[in-house]
């Protein structure tokens, strides 16, 4: 009985109308930027071009195309382009990119670089490169060789 009580009174709690708060209102102090150029071309082969540059100072351009077209299993789109625009410290940033069946690299100075690898590290793919490649069987257990015997 004491557990129908405690189940009742915490049924009642989760149901209480849950206090409503309106999200915050945000508003923008700058005016819209307006596009000053813009050019596409998009053609019958799947080959593209754009460009853009609006009035805050913001410029992109792309071009691609389908590598390996008309074979599915190893088509690809490729694309490579560049991309500006001022950063809230008032400096000017660019990106050059390519984008391909690898995926996305891009390059710009203001992007983090990696650490450098350690030395024991590289010396541990080295030797692990090195070494013959042996297949598995299904269970994980090196093909061609002879399993012990207990």
């Amino acid at each position: 009985m004491q557990l129908l009580i405690l189940a009742s009174a915490l049924a009642m709690a989760m149901a209480r109308p849950q206090q409503y708060s309106p999200q915050p209102q945000y508003s923008s102090q700058t005016t819209p930027a307006t596009i000053l150029q813009q050019d596409t071309v998009v053609n019958p082969d799947g080959t593209y071009q754009y460009s853009f540059q609006t009035s805050n100072g913001i410029a992109a351009q792309e071009s691609g195309y389908l590598k390996n077209a008309g074979q599915p299993e190893i088509e690809a789109q490729v694309a490579q382009g560049a991309f500006s625009y001022p950063g809230p410290d008032g400096q000017s940033y660019q990106l050059q990119y390519t984008a391909d069946e690898e995926g996305f690299k891009p390059q710009a100075a203001h992007l983090p670089t990696p650490p450098p690898i350690p030395a024991e590290i590289v010396r541990a793919l080295e030797l692990l490169a090195s070494q013959p490649k042996v297949d598995y069987d299904d269970k994980g257990f090196p093909l061609g060789q002879r399993r012990a015997t207990y």
